[in-house]
């Protein structure tokens, strides 16, 4: 009898990425295989949803894929769903409710109880909702089934202690809980041995670290300790909070070597007015003095940032505050957002909300503009010769181009000629840049050197051997691809 496969569907920020992984490596520690690649829909044994709750069509999007599930979970006895994630934890017995098709409902605390509740679901025959109120055991303890051999995430917090009025997080994800040094550090190490070169160190507010440890630098610490991991070739972190970056910190990324040029550094609003009504504990000033100093320690790093649009009682004086720190801060690229009311939040009563018409006119007028910075940016980096980082997927018409794709030290995407020697991911490639896009670099031209690496072998051996359980571990997680820049929850950071 073959082995039940799975199908894991995830939506929302790096957390909901990185929570997926587990979901993974807990299902194949129970005996699961992964679904093959293109396979239909509906043929998955067991197909669990992660979902988000932070953006307004999250719901529909979820009851959508669930509506055209259902038919086909009746034509196949045995087939399973589950919903997990952020709108699991806000939505409960909801969800049952409104898709009674659904077998199991669990939420963003209890992951590891995912096999126990399917196993349950069947033998009880009837759906089971879990929902706990507090972390049961910090996410790293769990199998981890990871994506890629060069490129990790490593969680150095969950929850967060903000209270933003937009967002929904910390009432899913509960108060913010440190990882230990010690732990994250034997996690990098444990990765790197196994052919990582790249890690992306993660929490819902990555600088907060050290709170919940009573040690205010102990993030800048983490950073330095990570320079001293011998082999680790790049790392990265995502995303911080302007309250909490401190010039330590600064000090920590410029002064360690395989801290790359990058920083996302969610803005929101340019107004001081509507940052108060965010309760974002920054203003204008204090956001634009952190670029500035960030820009003084490294000239060349990219800068990037979310931003919300039409939050309510945003005037258009306003939204051109917004607009002017976007050209004082020239950003490399920029999340943008038009706010959209998520019930249990105070932003969802406020008054003021914006007529809709409104809020995508500023929305396109700030998108243009960001759009015309961006080209701006990426030109100035035509001429000059980058490390380029060889990714997998990337680049959705390498093979039309004949061309491959992978990320500069400061995280631009750059798509390459494809050199005459093979190049496997995770091998680096040093590149001169020809011409420039608002999204992209490219480098016409032939390599001017290939540098093979551990990584690329361990890609090597993972793509030889991809049914020897994708190097799943309890308790020391393998590795993982990060998104290429982060992705923008609108409410993280």
């Amino acid at each position: 009898m073959s082995a039940k496969t799975y199908e894991v569907r995830t939506y929302g920020c790096q957390m909901n990425v990185h929570d997926s992984e587990r979901l993974s490596g807990l299902l194949e520690d129970a005996g699961y295989v992964r679904a093959p690649e293109g396979h239909a829909e509906g043929e998955a044994d067991i197909v669990v949803f992660n979902t988000c709750a932070v953006r307004e069509n999250a719901d529909n999007r979820l009851y959508g894929n669930l509506g055209r599930l259902a038919p086909m979970k009746a034509k196949r006895p045995g087939m399973q769903i589950a919903v997990g994630g952020c709108l699991a934890q806000k939505d409960r017995d909801t969800i049952v409710r409104k898709a009674p098709w659904v077998d199991v409902v669990f939420g963003t605390h209890n992951i590891g109880s995912l096999p126990v509740l399917l196993e349950r679901a069947r033998v009880q025959e009837e759906a089971q909702v879990e929902i706990a109120e507090s972390l049961e055991a910090f996410p790293s303890t769990l199998p981890t089934r990871r994506e890629s051999a060069y490129a990790a995430w490593v969680s150095i917090s969950v929850g967060c202690n903000n209270t933003c009025t937009f967002c929904i997080v910390p009432a899913l994800r509960g108060k913010e809980k440190d990882r230990r040094p010690g732990d994250i550090l034997a996690e990098v190490e444990t990765l790197v041995a196994e052919g990582v070169t790249e890690i992306t160190l993660l929490g819902q507010n990555v600088n907060a670290y050290g709170s919940d440890i009573g040690d205010r630098e102990a993030f800048s610490k983490l950073l330095r300790a990570c320079g001293q991991v011998e082999g680790l070739e790049r790392v990265r972190f995502t995303s911080p909070h302007p309250r909490d970056f401190t010039d330590d910190v600064i000090a920590a990324m410029a002064g360690t070597p395989n801290v790359m040029p990058q920083l996302h550094m969610p803005l929101q609003s340019g107004s001081d007015t509507v940052l108060k009504a965010m309760r974002r504990s920054y203003r204008q000033d204090r956001f634009l003095g952190i670029i500035e100093k960030v820009r003084a320690a490294m000239p060349d790093a990219a800068i990037s940032t979310d931003i919300i649009v039409g939050f309510p009682g945003e005037t258009e004086e306003d939204f051109e505050q917004t607009m002017h720190v976007v050209r004082e801060a020239r950003f490399a690229q920029a999340f943008t957002f038009q706010y959209s009311k998520r019930p249990g939040t105070p932003a969802a009563e406020m008054d003021g909300q914006i007529p809709k018409e409104v809020v995508q006119a500023r929305y396109e007028r700030l998108v243009a503009l960001q759009e015309e910075i961006s080209w701006s940016e990426n030109k100035k980096q035509v001429g000059r010769t980058l490390e380029v980082l060889v990714a997998e997927g990337e680049g959705r018409k390498d093979d039309a181009t004949r061309r491959l794709s992978g990320r500069a030290p400061d995280n631009r995407l750059v798509h390459f000629t494809r050199p005459d020697e093979p190049v496997r991911p995770g091998d680096v490639v040093e590149v001169e840049i020809t011409y420039a896009a608002p999204h992209h670099l490219l480098a016409e031209g032939p390599a001017k050197g290939v540098r093979r690496t551990r990584a690329g072998d361990a890609w090597e051996r993972r793509t030889a051997a991809p049914q020897e359980s994708a190097g799943v571990m309890l308790g020391l997680p393998t590795v993982g691809v990060p998104a290429p820049l982060p992705a923008v929850t609108g409410g993280c950071g």
